[in-house]
């Protein structure tokens, strides 16, 4: 299960951090096209997987007793997941969610604007914390 959460924290924190990335590889530029056609659904994907996270961790903080630095990379995947996945997946979320309403549309829009100066550390915040959280549980 977490070599899942691993690749989807990796996946959506490319995407997130495609900006930069481009910036400094225009090679990585036609790579990063071809995931960003999917980057609604990989975003709703690394939503829906960051809340299955949270609750997890909610429903386990027994481990905070026996393996802490699992818990707290556990905590922290899901928290960038359920963050990245919502900024990535925020336009075909509101197609589906505010259907019809164009005032709940330009609100979600305006909170999407505020929020996207977010999204390049919280792709790297996903990137490191699924690769530890990996690791861990290889250990």
């Amino acid at each position: 299960m977490f070599i899942v959460s691993m690749l989807i924290g990796i996946a959506g924190g490319l995407l997130a951090m495609s900006s930069l990335i481009v910036g400094k590889s225009p090679r990585a530029a036609e790579q990063l096209a071809k995931l960003a056609q999917y980057q609604g659904w990989i975003g709703i994907v690394m939503f829906g997987w960051g809340v299955w996270e949270i609750i997890g961790c909610v429903l386990n903080m027994s481990l905070l007793g026996s393996h802490p630095l699992i818990w707290i990379f556990w905590a922290l995947s899901g928290f960038a997941d359920f963050a990245v996945g919502l900024l990535l997946g925020f336009g075909l979320i509101s197609t589906y969610a505010f259907r019809g309403n164009a005032t709940a549309i330009q609100k979600g829009d305006a909170v999407r604007s505020k929020l996207v100066k977010f999204q390049v550390p919280l792709g790297g915040l996903a990137i490191v914390m699924s690769v530890i959280y990996g690791v861990l549980n290889f250990v």
